[in-house]
This record gives structure tokens, sequence and C-alpha cells, in this order.
């Protein structure tokens, strides 16, 4: 137990100056501008005006979504060859690539133009296999806490901002136009990789040298018991952001217009998410990650439970939607940074391993979704973000208590690669 504490401190101690964890929100935000900004935002725009009706543009969506599931099929690569930066480039190129080609087509739901946004999608999750990759190799417990504030804030942020690009332009240029304006915001934030911290081309030694150390990297990670709880905590339901996605049809309940609709969930939403993401970093590092988001998951819940108790109104809407986007963004940070530390140090297999633990963690998304939108079904408004409550204040609960009795730090089973 005082090991695995000193290790804390030596790595909180040891911060090297050029590990710049801020860099790391933009080294997302070419995966931002083309999962957040483009499939998850303005493209449902733009099919409506080429004609396209909702339920085939929710079809094209829904499959442009599915990388970020099984992304860890193909995330492996980002390990060998050259160095996770370098993937990081050629990914964004590659995905810049296929979203000019895609947007020339003449019809942007034809058969072509789909599987050529589908492509640059799965060449897209290669960024976040490198990045990842990268933030696995910090040394500083406190630089770990940053890049994943900065991380996901960047992600958000970046996410937004693409999305009001995007819409605005819309109306004044042609689809093979915004290929171009695409291409690019996904691939000039990517030449932030070369500022990158330096790090060592991976794939150095002999074949048989090189898949042992993978084992032994995957075994240290996975296959112990102490990483049930870590399982459990990207499994678990508290600060799922299920509820993101069904606030804007909530609010037809609560007698919000359309318009404030449009402004609290789209921009004005998100950034409110990547301010919560930075005020994550302000999270003292000498408290547990795993703790730090087990409460936040709390706080989470506590204030959604301001739509769950309070009356069908406006204002309860607003200061609802506000604060739980708010600790929501503070939630998906400290969630990264709970990924880092089951993932422990990069070693050769980072990418890989980064991909399966961040991939768990869309499962919880999916399956409360799902559970949010029958409860409404059976208990109107309300009953949408009540279930959220207690269903993410019972997991919050039970894993918290784990984390401050049994969970101590363990030590970092694979050493960080430079």
């Amino acid at each position: 137990m005082q090991k695995d504490d000193a290790t804390l401190g030596e790595r909180t101690a040891s911060a090297p100056r050029a590990e710049r964890p801020w860099i790391f929100a933009f080294l997302i935000a070419p995966m931002a501008v083309l999962a957040n900004g483009v499939n998850g935002g303005a493209l449902s725009y733009l099919f409506r005006s080429q004609g396209v009706g909702p339920a085939r543009a929710a079809e094209i969506i829904a499959l442009l979504t599915l990388p970020q599931i099984i992304y860890f099929l193909w995330s492996p690569v980002t390990d060998f060859l050259m160095r996770r930066r370098t993937w990081l480039m050629v990914a964004a190129v590659a995905a810049a690539t296929g979203m000019v080609l895609a947007f020339h087509q003449n019809n942007l739901a034809g058969p072509l133009a789909v599987g050529l946004m589908f492509a640059s999608a799965c060449l897209g999750q290669l960024i976040v296999a490198s990045c990842g990759g990268m933030m696995g190799t910090l040394h500083s417990e406190v630089n770990r806490r940053r890049a994943s504030s900065f991380y996901q804030g960047g992600s958000l942020a970046f996410g937004a901002l693409a999305v009001m690009a995007l819409v605005l332009l819309a109306g004044r240029t042609h689809l093979g136009m915004m290929g171009w304006i695409i291409a690019a915001m996904i691939v000039l934030p990517a030449l932030a990789a070369l500022a990158a911290p330096e790090q060592n081309a991976v794939g150095e030694h002999t074949v048989r040298e090189t898949l042992a150390q993978i084992w032994n990297e995957f075994k240290a990670t996975f296959l112990r018991w102490g990483a049930i709880p870590y399982v459990l905590t990207m499994l678990f339901p508290m600060c799922s952001g299920a509820m993101i996605a069904l606030l804007p049809g909530l609010a037809v309940d609560y007698h919000v217009s359309a318009q404030q609709v449009a402004w609290i969930n789209g921009l004005g939403g998100a950034l409110l998410m990547a301010a919560g993401a930075l005020a994550a970093s302000l999270v003292p590092a000498t408290v547990r990650a795993p703790v730090a988001y087990m409460i936040s998951g709390l706080v989470n819940a506590a204030v959604l439970a301001v739509l769950w108790l309070g009356p069908l109104t406006p204002m309860v809407y607003f200061a609802g939607t506000v604060l739980f986007l708010f600790t929501i963004g503070a939630g998906y940070a400290l969630f990264t940074a709970v990924v880092l530390e089951f993932l422990g140090g990069s070693g050769k297999s980072g990418g890989a391993r980064y991909s399966i633990i961040n991939s768990l963690g869309n499962v919880p998304v999916a399956y409360m979704t799902l559970l949010d939108g029958r409860s409404y079904d059976h208990w109107g408004a309300r009953g949408s973000s009540g279930t959220d409550v207690v269903l993410s204040i019972v997991g919050a609960s039970l894993l918290l208590a784990y984390f401050l009795t049994y969970g101590r730090r363990r030590k970092a089973a694979v050493e960080v690669a430079a």
C-alpha cells in the first residue's frame, strides 16, 4: 500500500516540462471535427437540405457512429511501424481525403458517399487511439489529469465550433467546397502533433520480443483481479451522458421554445461541457481518478434531480440542463483520467489497450439511452431523468465505497514508455 502511494508521489513530482498536456486539446480536434462536428452535428442538417428524410438520415448517422464502438479491432496498428504522432497526422490526412471525395458526390446519402464517410470515420478513430497511446506515456499524474481535461474540452469545443461553422456555410457554398473546408478543419489541427512530446518509434525489437512484451502488458492490464472494478467503472451508468441526446426532446414538456433548445443544447451546451471538462483539471492529483470520477457522478446525478423533482417550467429546464451539461463535461474528463489509470503506461500496446478500455465506456451510453427513453413512456418527462438519477447514484455509490476502502492505488503495471 505504501509503495503504491509512493509511486503516485514520484509520478506527481516528476512532471516533465516537455509533456505539454494542453496540446491534447488540439490533437483530438481532427476527430472532434469529424465525429462531433460533421457526422454527429452538421450532417443531419445537410441531409435535410438535400431532401433526405429524417429516418434515412438517422440510419446513416447511426452507421457512422459504429466505428466508435468497434475501433479496437484495427487501432493496434498505431502501436507499430511509426510513431503515434505520425499515425495521428497520417490518419487525419486520410480521413480528410475521404471526406473530400464524399462531398464531391452528387448525392451525399448515396452508397458511395456513405461508404467514403464510413471509411473516414474508421480512419479517424486511429486519431483517438494515437492520442490515448500518447497520453499513456505521460509520467506525471498531474499532467495526466490535465491532459484528460484538455482532451475532452478540446473534443467538445472544436466539435461545437465545427457544427456552427458548417451550418452557417451550408447555404453559402456548394458541397464540393464544403468538403475542402472540412478537410482543412481536420488536417490543420493535426499539425499540432509536430509539437507533441518526442517518442521513440515502436517496433525496434524482434517480433518475438515485441509479442512477448505486448502479451505481458495485456496480462498486467486486464488479466488480474484488480481489473474488475475498473471494467465495472467503464460499464456502470454514472456520467453516461445519455440524457444529452434526450434533453432536446424533453424541452416540450417544460414549455421551452425551439430557439431556446437550439441554443442551450447546441453551441451553448457544448461550450458548457468543455468548460466543465477544463474545470476538472482543478481536482488535485492526490485524489485518485476513480474516486474523483465517482464523486462527479454523484454530483451530476444530484443536479439532474432538478429536472426529476422540479416543476415542468422553463426555468427548471434551464437550470437543470446548464448544471447537468457542465458537470457531465467534468465527468467525461475524469472518465478519461480513470481510463489512463487503468491503462498504466503505454509500453508497446498503449493504443490497442486504450481503445479497448475506451470502447467499453460507450456501452452505458447505449443502454442508458434505451432505459431513459423507455422510462419516458412509463412515467413521462420526469421518468427519464429520475431513472438516470437513481441508477447513477446506485452505481457511483457502490464503486466509490470500493475505491475508498479496498481499491488502493495500484502500482503502474506497465512501465511508461518515452
